[in-house]
């Protein structure tokens, strides 16, 4: 059932009301095949520019993964941004890269400094820097939290990609010499086209393992190489070990003890009955999860993304 939600720009044009409409529909999108889906649509028969009556186009959600970047959370809760310390770079999605000036202050709390985040990459696509083929909603829509010490900064748009030419994705750079990137905590911070691009590779251990003997041997495809870090388990022990100079994909060296005075491997393992993995970089709230993971969430954000675009000035 369709309902009618009454939106309004409280702070410039209070008594000028405009509707947006929430519905579900079945329709038959372009790939499927000629199968039916059930999707969300977000609507408005207002303008996002009276003069010219240019229509805002419809949305429909099929998917909720939505892209994000987010601060280290190491850098404390209040900070400092004075000159020199206060640009960040910005790109959304597959769009340039723009560059946004924070506002000076001392010991300002995080919240404070998210809500000028959020304010300054909404305000992009109006700027004369602006280029014409990059996707706006990306920045009008865009959300930045202070949650748990982190700065977060959520895409505007939703997607079923968080790689590749249509993907939801915000990637945060530093402007030159500028230290806030350091500041905020970005420098030590991840994004989901970081974790969506992280596959964990695991292999089995083809021969029967004696603790404190060198080289492990297991399956091929991980391409493990010296320097790695890797676990390996049978589901009881579990042991962390790195892995040496002379490893091969199938052979890895292991520390022993009459070699490199300590046991790299502390449990012995039968083959076939243990794995291992190479262990890489990993969000430490283990995603990627969309920002939006319920119901709510995505029409609140549909609702938004259609209000953000109506000219609400007459």
């Amino acid at each position: 059932m369709a309902r009618n939600i009454t939106v309004y720009d409280l702070d410039q044009y209070p008594d000028n009301s405009k509707t947006v409409t929430v519905d579900q529909k079945q329709v038959v999108p372009v790939g499927s095949e000629g199968d039916d889906k059930w999707v969300l649509s977000f609507s408005t028969n207002a303008y996002s520019n009276i003069a010219s009556s240019t229509a805002i186009q419809d949305i429909y959600v099929q998917e909720i993964q939505t892209g994000w970047a987010k601060s280290s959370g190491l850098t404390g809760n209040t900070f400092t941004l004075e000159s020199g310390d206060q640009v960040l770079g910005i790109k959304m999605d597959n769009s340039s890269q723009y560059y946004i000036l924070l506002d000076a202050g001392t010991n300002m709390d995080g919240d404070l400094i998210a809500d000028d985040i959020e304010a300054k990459i909404r305000a992009i696509p109006d700027s004369y820097l602006w280029q014409s083929t990059d996707d706006s909603l990306a920045f009008k829509n865009c959300m930045a939290k202070f949650e748990n010490g982190k700065f977060k900064i959520i895409s505007g748009t939703v997607s079923q990609y968080y790689v590749g030419t249509a993907q939801t994705s915000v990637a945060v750079t530093a402007s030159g010499a500028d230290t806030c990137y350091d500041t905020l905590g970005f420098n030590l911070g991840i994004d989901s086209v970081d974790v969506a691009g992280i596959a964990v590779k695991e292999a089995l251990v083809t021969s029967s393992y004696t603790t404190d003997n060198t080289p492990l041997v297991v399956g091929a495809g991980t391409g493990v190489q010296a320097g790695d870090c890797l676990l390996i388990t049978d589901g009881t022990n579990t042991d962390y070990f790195t892995a040496l100079s002379g490893t091969t994909d199938t052979s890895i060296v292991v520390p022993i003890n009459s070699t490199n005075s300590f046991v790299g491997i502390a449990h012995s393992y039968t083959a076939n009955e243990a794995k291992i993995q190479i262990l890489t970089v990993q969000d430490p709230d283990q995603a990627p999860a969309s920002y939006h993971s319920t119901v709510d969430s995505i029409m609140r954000w549909g609702i938004m993304s259609v209000t953000n675009q109506i000219d609400f000035s007459s």
